[in-house]
C-alpha cells in the first residue's frame, strides 16, 4: 500500500488498559484526524459503593470530537466494547468497524441503551482492510484468543505500519479451527513494521501458554465423574470454552440449562454465526430440569468471579428462585479469579461448600487456561513482525516493564520504546517515539442514575466507614432553641447512648448561640445561612472530640422565619379550601 509523504508525528494516547486490567481504550491521531481502537469498561471495587461500571475519563475525546472518524474493534470482550454504550451518549462515532460476533453483541448493547442510531456497524473478515479519514488504512488479522473472531490490526499510516497485537495467544488446535494469521504478520515483518503494540497480560509467565483445547481432557474427566447434576461457571464471553462445555454435556448425556443474561445472549449470538455447533434439543430450561434425574444435568451459570447478583452468587445464597445446591452437585470453576476478584471467589466456594457441594477449582485441577501470551508467545510476535519500534500496553505497570525486557532480549533497543500510563502522549516518527505529554485519564464511574461524580463517591466512602449523624433543630428570632435537638446516629461507633449525645449538641448549640448570636443577628435582618454553616462546625468539632471519627453531619436547621412563612403558606391554602367549599355549595 502507497505510502503519502508524513509530515506530523502520528500520536497514540492510551485512555485505559494500562496499570490495570480492563476499561481497555486507545486513541490515534494524526493531524486532524482521530480514530479509536476498542473502548471497554472495568467494574467496580470493593470501595466503589454503588458504582455499577468503571469507564475512562473521555474529556480528550469530548473535546476533540469534531476529530473522531470511526473505531476499531478487536474483539467482542466488555474490557473492549462494553464502554461504547456510553460514549455514545457523549460523542458521535461516525462508524465502527469489528469482527461479526463483536458486532453482534455490540449490536445488542448499543440498542439496550437507546443509541442504535447513533453510528453505523460494520464487519468485517480476516485480511480485510478499511479506510478510516484520509490517513488511516486499517487491515484485520486474524489471532486467536479466548473468544471466537478475534483480531490483531495493522494500522497503515503516512508514518508507516502500525500493528496492534489486540489480546492474543498462540494456539495451534483453536477449537473454532480459525487458526492464526501468522502470514500476514510476517509478510509486514518482511516489508516493515514500525511500531508493534502489544498485550504485555502475561509477561510474567515463562513459555507458552497452553491452547485452549487442552482443558479438555480434564473437563472430560470431572463432569464424567460427577455423581449428581453439574454446575460450570465461567466467562459468558468465553466461547471457546462453552463450546467444549456444550460438547461434553452431549457426551455424557446431560441436558443444559443457562443461567445469566450474558451467557444466554452470548451462546444466542454464538450458535447464529456458526462458532458454537451444537442441537436445540440439547437445551432445557430451568423448570423442564425438575422431571430429570440428576446425573442427566448441566447447569452452565455466570459468576465464575464472584460477582454479588450473578447467578451462581445469588445460588450459593440461597437466593435464587429455582434453584437450590444438593448434597450430590458438584460445582466447577473453569476460570481462574482476575486480580482484585480473589476474595469474593473464595467466598463464593465457602458457601458453596457450606450448602454440600463438591466443589472443584484452582490452577491445579486445569479446567481453565488464558487467553493472553506468555513469554515465548510474545517473543514469537516479536519475531515475526521485527518492529523498530516497541510499545508494552495491556496489563499492569510491572507487566509493561517486564514486556519491554522481553523485546530488549529480542534486539530492540532500549530507547526505541517507552513504558508509559494512561493519558500519556506517545509521539511517534520515522525515527523516534518519545512521550510528548499527557491528556486527563481519570476514571467515570456509573450507577443507575448515571455519571457519578468524584464527591459523590467520596461522601458514600466517608459514609460507609465512618456513619452519619442527623441533627433536627429549631431557632427562633432570639437566636434560642425553640424545642431540643433531635439527634440520630447511623452507623457510628459510640460508647454512649443517643440521650447522651441529645444533651451534648444541646449544650455545644446553646453554647454557640450565646458565644455569637449578635455576629449573624443585625437589628432585623438575620444571617440564617451562616449561622448554619457556623454551627455545623461547631457540631463537626464536637464529634471529632468525643468520636475521634469524621462521620458525616447533616444539620437540618429550622428558623422561625421559615415556620413563620409556612404557616402563612397552610392559612393560605386553608382560606383557598373554605372558599372552593363556598363556591361548590
Amino acid at each position: 500500500m502507497s505510502r503519502k509523504k508524513a509530515s506530523q508525528a502520528l500520536k497514540i494516547i492510551p485512555l485505559g488498559g494500562l496499570h490495570e486490567i480492563g476499561k481497555n481504550t486507545c486513541v490515534f491521531e494524526y493531524g486532524d484526524e482521530i480514530i479509536l481502537l476498542d473502548a471497554g469498561l472495568a467494574f467496580p471495587s470493593d470501595g466503589m459503593h454503588g458504582v455499577n461500571i468503571v469507564l475512562p475519563d473521555m474529556t480528550y475525546l469530548r473535546e476533540n470530537r469534531h476529530k473522531i472518524k470511526g473505531m476499531i474493534v478487536t474483539h467482542g470482550h466488555e474490557d473492549h466494547i462494553g464502554g461504547i454504550p456510553f460514549h455514545l451518549k457523549q460523542f458521535d462515532i461516525p462508524v465502527i468497524y469489528g469482527p461479526r460476533l463483536a458486532m453482534a453483541l455490540l449490536q445488542r448493547k448499543l440498542e439496550e441503551a437507546g443509541v442504535a442510531g447513533k453510528t453505523e456497524l460494520r464487519t468485517v473478515a480476516p485480511r480485510d482492510i478499511v479506510r478510516l479519514g484520509e490517513n488511516f488504512f486499517v487491515e484485520y488479522i486474524r489471532n486467536t484468543h479466548s473468544i471466537s473472531d478475534s483480531f490483531s490490526v495493522a494500522l497503515h499510516t503516512p508514518l508507516g505500519v502500525v500493528i496492534h497485537t489486540g489480546d492474543f495467544k498462540i494456539d495451534h488446535t483453536p477449537v473454532d479451527g480459525e487458526r492464526f494469521d501468522f502470514q500476514k504478520l510476517a509478510e509486514h515483518g518482511e516489508q516493515g513494521v514500525l511500531c508493534l503494540i502489544s498485550d504485555s497480560t502475561n509477561s510474567e509467565v515463562p513459555g507458552f501458554t497452553p491452547a485452549e483445547r487442552s482443558v479438555f481432557p480434564n473437563l472430560d474427566r470431572v463432569i464424567g465423574e460427577a455423581p449428581g447434576r453439574v454446575f460450570l461457571t465461567t466467562f459468558a464471553s468465553s466461547v471457546h470454552r462453552v463450546n467444549m462445555v456444550l460438547e461434553l454435556a452431549q457426551k455424557h448425556g446431560r441436558k443444559v440449562s443457562v443461567l445469566g443474561r450474558s451467557m444466554l445472549n452470548v451462546i444466542a449470538h454464538a450458535r447464529e454465526l456458526g462458532y458454537i455447533k451444537c442441537p436445540d434439543n440439547l437445551f432445557e430450561p430451568l423448570h423442564a430440569l425438575r422431571d430429570l434425574p440428576d446425573h442427566k444435568i448441566l447447569i452452565l451459570s455466570t459468576g465464575s468471579q464472584g460477582e454479588p447478583m450473578a447467578a451462581m452468587s445469588r445460588i450459593a445464597r440461597g437466593e435464587h428462585r429455582q434453584v437450590r445446591i444438593r448434597e450430590n452437585d458438584t460445582v466447577i470453576f473453569s476460570a481462574n479469579p482476575i486480580p482484585g476478584n480473589t476474595i469474593a471467589v473464595v467466598n463464593l466456594i465457602d458457601a458453596l461448600m457450606m450448602k454440600g457441594a463438591r466443589v472443584v477449582y484452582g490452577r491445579q485441577q486445569g479446567l481453565h487456561v488464558s487467553g493472553h501470551g506468555s513469554q515465548e508467545d510474545q517473543k514469537m510476535m516479536i519475531g515475526l513482525t521485527r518492529p523498530k519500534f516497541f510499545l508494552p500496553v495491556h496489563g499492569e505497570h510491572r507487566m509493561l516493564v517486564r514486556h519491554a525486557k522481553t523485546a530488549q532480549s529480542m534486539g530492540i533497543p532500549a530507547e526505541n520504546m517507552v513504558v508509559i500510563q494512561n493519558g500519556d502522549i506517545v509521539e511517534l516518527t520515522e525515527s523516534s517515539i518519545q512521550i510528548a505529554g499527557q491528556v486527563s485519564a481519570g476514571i467515570e464511574l456509573m450507577d443507575n442514575a448515571g455519571v457519578l461524580k468524584a464527591h459523590v463517591l467520596e461522601e458514600r466512602q466517608r459514609l460507609a466507614e465512618d456513619g452519619i449523624v442527623t441533627v433536627a433543630v429549631g431557632i427562633n428570632g432570639e437566636g434560642k432553641l425553640m424545642y431540643p435537638p433531635q439527634v440520630h446516629l447511623r452507623g457510628v461507633v459510640t460508647p454512649v447512648a443517643e440521650e447522651k449525645w441529645q444533651f451534648w449538641v444541646q449544650s455545644t448549640l446553646e453554647l454557640a448561640l450565646n458565644n455569637r448570636w449578635s455576629h449573624y443577628a443585625s437589628g432585623s435582618a438575620i444571617d440564617w445561612e451562616g449561622l448554619q454553616d457556623y454551627l455545623e462546625r461547631e457540631i463537626q468539632g464536637l464529634l471529632r472530640r468525643e468520636l475521634k471519627s469524621r462521620a458525616t453531619l447533616v444539620l437540618m436547621m429550622q428558623s422561625s422565619e421559615s415556620v413563620n412563612a409556612s404557616q402563612k403558606k397552610a392559612r393560605v391554602r386553608q382560606r383557598r379550601t373554605r372558599s372552593t367549599a363556598q363556591v361548590a355549595s
